[in-house]
């Protein structure tokens, strides 16, 4: 009789270490590829199995056992106001998102992606570094709705532009979709979606097409919404159904993972200040 091979003791570094909040798994992987990662005194190498109990150093810094024990992750929305930078310290002693978040007595808060210092609204920060990486990788194709008020006049030809695709600096991109829902005077709104998250892309797209945006928002990422009772600066941890949604949407539970579209939150949009929705622009089939 054949004897079954012995499962191997521990979980894989990587995952182990980003699952305790030391980074997303990629970045990981980077820094035990590089040797910065040691094991009991050995260079670790990729696919190594460790315990909680293992001396682990990540450069010169030991990691500790409890946060390798005390394995619990958390994942919270944050409504970040504008003037807050997304970095834990800054040169210029400017506020930061992380100045805002819940102490944590183990790991780390990750952000998920990043909004520059004059735009607002939802953030994601999680302490477990494979959902974080899943999240924030291209592939995941993800999307994220953001609400825009530009200045100044918007024709049909430059929707059409935004939806086939314009020509940036660092390659093709374009809206998934482009929601006109009203506006006052010389400024109007419009809610956009997009399945990446370059620096600066939504504001970038528009000046592409000479638009002027003055104000930016993101209301949505994946299934998860900017809820209007969540103020400005505060938080919340997700809800067990968002947090299944997120993981099903990632790979991470068992289960056919489901394209998040916009259909829900531009058609909520009725029920929003920024007026009736008139016209959703689409790419050319």
């Amino acid at each position: 009789m054949t004897k079954k091979p012995e499962t191997p003791n521990g979980e894989r570094i990587q995952k182990l270490l980003a699952n305790a909040g030391f980074g997303s798994r990629r970045e990981l992987e980077r820094r035990i590829a590089a040797g910065e990662v040691r094991v009991n005194g050995k260079i670790a190498k990729l696919g190594d199995r460790i315990l909680p109990t293992d001396k682990v150093m990540i450069g010169q810094h030991q990691v500790g056992n409890r946060r390798l024990l005390e394995n619990v992750q958390h994942t919270i929305v944050y409504n970040k106001p504008e003037g807050e930078l997304v970095t834990r310290s800054d040169p210029k002693e400017r506020p930061t998102v992380f100045q805002r978040l819940p102490k944590l007595d183990t790991g780390r808060w990750i952000a998920v992606g990043r909004l520059d210092i004059n735009t607002s609204g939802l953030m994601l920060f999680t302490t477990d570094g494979e959902l974080a990486n899943r999240l924030m990788h291209p592939s995941g194709q993800i999307e994220r709705e953001y609400a825009v008020r530009v200045l100044g006049e918007v024709t049909e030809s430059m929707l059409n532009r935004l939806v086939n695709g314009v020509e940036l600096e660092d390659g093709t991109a374009r809206f998934e979709h482009v929601v006109e829902s009203g506006g006052e005077g010389a400024n109007r709104w419009f809610h956009v979606v997009i399945m990446e998250g370059r620096n600066r892309e939504v504001r970038r797209l528009w000046e592409a097409v000479g638009a002027q945006v003055n104000r930016l928002k993101r209301v949505r990422f994946g299934p998860v919404m900017l809820d209007t009772r969540l103020l400005v600066g505060k938080w919340r941890e997700l809800n067990s159904e968002e947090l299944n949604k997120l993981q099903e949407l990632t790979g991470l539970r068992t289960g056919v993972a489901k394209r998040v579209n916009a259909r829900r939150s531009v058609l909520d949009l009725k029920k929003t200040k920024h007026t009736t929705v008139k016209q959703r622009y689409r790419p050319k089939k």
